[in-house]
């Protein structure tokens, strides 16, 4: 500070007396100096970078463009004051004043930060205040006893020693990479899915394996940070690779299994598939089970082994065009031209019926009491349902017969008597041609 103090005298400028009030002068000085230029900054930058990250991010941005201008303004502030405090050696207030301003800032960055992560409120409330704590005990040159005092709290178990300042390390640590690992794979994720040289299965599989690169590179970062030595992992890493080879082989299968799945693209998200008793359109396919949901709007999850050993009926692997067949019978006495006529012109009108490959109708047989025809029509939304369809055709094909005149038979039989006694016919004959007396009770007595 002798230095500035005789800079300013060269200077020609009037010292106070009392040079706390010249030290305070100049950490509000820099304090205000950081606030114009950040706001400066993120007005400029704040809503462009927005705007770049949206389209990154895509619908996975989540909350991290809307904060995008504050993170601007508090992380531009947070570094002009770091650069003020340690540019020189200021006077104690001088100190105070940047610390706890460039602490105030950096906290609330952390906070924005931790909140566009998607960490709860507690989570975000408790990484600022600790971020503010520490540069500001830095910044009144208490740091190191602070370190000194939080390593000193622990406990020993064998050769190591768990403190409280490496608990707060760790805690700290995997907080952090947490929050980069979202971000990251929010961009990453987005730009695959946005691919258009990619189909949907190609997407789940790359969108996995990114993942998972991100995951183990954020797990090895962390241990590096942590200098934690990975041979005293050793024998741990033999245990549960014994314990996968034995409890978990359903587990494991599953999961090759649904990577095979991706990889041959056989059953692919937005699929029509039949599984047993299990109809509907695959919702995605997980590490463990592929989700199936069915026209009732219920969500079946069938593990992955299961589709590779069992037979699996995909109604559009290699089209969505799927045929429907309706059996229909009218009466032998009916005009059957007619009715062939306006059994085709129902399946027409129905709006999810295409018109190319066209309906077809074909007669089937001549059954016991009715003319069978057999009606096929294409849909290409499969997913849409197949029932309703039907539903729909034959709704209309039976108002139309009504319309027409165009009976549709039921079973009829036809009763032949070979042997009766004579006496019991003679005697229902005689009650038949009885005239039926109503009695009125009013005029009985």
């Amino acid at each position: 500070m002798q230095d500035v103090i005789a800079f300013l005298t060269r200077l020609g400028v009037p010292l106070p007396s009392d040079l706390d009030w010249l030290a305070a002068s100049i950490g509000i000085f820099f304090v205000a100096l950081g606030m114009g230029i950040g706001w400066i900054i993120s007005r400029l930058a704040g809503k462009h970078l927005s705007g770049t990250w949206d389209r990154i991010a895509g619908e996975r941005a989540e909350g991290l463009g809307s904060r995008m201008v504050r993170i601007i303004y508090h992380a531009t502030v947070s570094i002009i004051l770091a650069i003020a405090f340690f540019a020189m050696d200021w006077w104690t207030v001088t100190d105070l004043i940047i610390g706890a301003s460039w602490g105030v800032c950096a906290g609330y960055l952390v906070w924005h930060i931790a909140r566009a992560a998607n960490f709860s409120r507690w989570i975000g409330l408790v990484m600022g205040v600790f971020t503010f704590g520490l540069i500001l005990t830095n910044a009144v040159g208490g740091l190191e006893r602070v370190t000194f005092v939080l390593d000193r709290i622990g406990v020993s178990v064998g050769d190591t020693r768990i403190s409280l300042l490496t608990v707060l390390t760790i805690a700290v640590t995997g907080l952090a990479l947490f929050a980069v690992v979202r971000l990251v794979h929010r961009v990453v994720s987005h730009s695959i899915h946005r691919s258009s040289a990619l189909d949907p299965a190609q997407k789940l599989l790359a969108d996995k394996i990114v993942t998972i690169m991100v995951v183990a590179a954020a797990f090895f970062i962390g241990i590096d940070i942590l200098g934690i030595d990975l041979t005293a992992l050793a024998f741990f890493g033999g245990a549960l690779g014994l314990a996968v080879g034995f409890g978990m082989q359903k587990t494991v299968g599953n999961l090759i299994a649904g990577v095979i799945l991706l990889m041959d693209r056989s059953i692919k998200p937005g699929d029509v598939i039949a599984v047993g008793e299990s109809f509907g359109w695959v919702n995605k396919i997980g590490v463990r089970a592929v989700s199936i949901i069915t026209r009732d709007g219920k969500e079946h999850l069938i593990p992955n082994e299961n589709l590779m050993t069992e037979e699996v009926e995909n109604w559009s692997y290699s089209s969505l065009e799927v045929r429907v067949h309706i059996e229909i019978g009218v009466s032998y006495t009916c005009d059957i031209k007619l009715a062939q006529e306006l059994m085709i012109e129902a399946a027409t009108e129905c709006k999810r019926v295409l018109n190319s490959p066209k309906p077809n109708l074909w007669l089937r047989e001549f059954g016991d009491s009715s003319v069978n025809f057999e009606l096929l029509v294409w849909i290409k939304d499969p997913e849409g349902g197949v029932g309703n369809v039907r539903s729909d055709i034959l709704n209309r094909i039976w108002w139309k017969f009504k319309e027409n005149d165009i009976e549709i038979p039921f079973p009829q039989r036809d009763l032949h008597i070979k042997d009766w006694p004579k006496e019991k016919a003679e005697a229902l004959i005689r009650e038949a041609k009885k005239p039926e007396v109503e009695e009125n009770p009013a005029n009985t007595g």
